[in-house]
């Protein structure tokens, strides 16, 4: 029996962009284009009625945005997962859209096998930050917060120096077998370590933390060091 397939809803106010996105994705074993959207409200009503796992959405659309169809999604059909796919890098739009809900951010200069990973990811409940976008989060919390936690400060709502090592990689979108990995943990402690992040910090899911860490500049020196190399 054939595994069930990947629904997805692609949103793009270019019709070449979407029917370009719809041919590379019409190629992947178990992923399966079941509509196209030329704007956020269409992409929330096509996700709606065909159930859809993950809408891959651009940002910047007319009428209904990238962000406010995110938004939309997460009381509408909380189920479906969304993929940011933009030509945006900025930190407002990044911060906007995994506020909003987002579970994956990507650039339109990902190739095809990042498009998927990060498909996948998203049906995991995984997040996955294009390294642009991440290494940019990183920038601009050291310049909004340059007396950031990790050094001599304490971090706040009592996370532990294990746990903004993890929600600092969080915030680099490596997922659990990265950061165990990384820190040379099992992947049980991973998990145990993020549930505590999401409860202390009031984080529903990965994104929020992200933007948790970003606000309070949550970050290590490695992360530059990593970023750099």
């Amino acid at each position: 029996m054939s595994p069930t397939p990947t629904f997805v809803i692609i949103a793009d106010d270019h019709q070449v962009v979407r029917e370009g996105l719809a041919t590379i994705l019409g190629a992947v074993d178990g992923v399966h284009v079941a509509g196209m959207a030329a704007d956020g409200a269409q992409a929330v009503d096509l996700a709606v009625e065909h159930k859809a796992d993950v809408v891959l959405m651009d940002l910047h659309m007319p009428g209904t945005d990238g962000v406010e169809a995110t938004r939309r999604l997460k009381t509408e059909r909380p189920a479906t997962a969304v993929v940011v796919l933009t030509t945006y890098t900025d930190d407002d739009s990044i911060l906007a859209a995994l506020e909003a809900g987002a579970t994956g951010y990507l650039t339109k200069n990902a190739s095809a096998a990042d498009i998927h990973r990060a498909i996948k990811a998203a049906v995991s409940g995984h997040t996955m930050l294009d390294p642009l976008a991440a290494a940019r989060l990183i920038h601009a919390s050291r310049r909004n917060d340059p007396g950031h936690p990790g050094e001599d400060a304490p971090l706040p709502d009592g996370l532990t120096e294990r746990e903004g090592q993890v929600l600092s990689l969080i915030a680099q979108g490596l997922s659990n077998a990265e950061i165990a990995a990384r820190l040379y943990l099992s992947r049980s402690t991973v998990k145990s370590h993020i549930n505590h992040i999401l409860t202390k910090t009031g984080s529903r899911d990965r994104p929020q933390a992200i933007v948790y860490a970003h606000r309070h500049g949550i970050h290590t020196e490695e992360d530059s060091a990593q970023r750099n190399t």
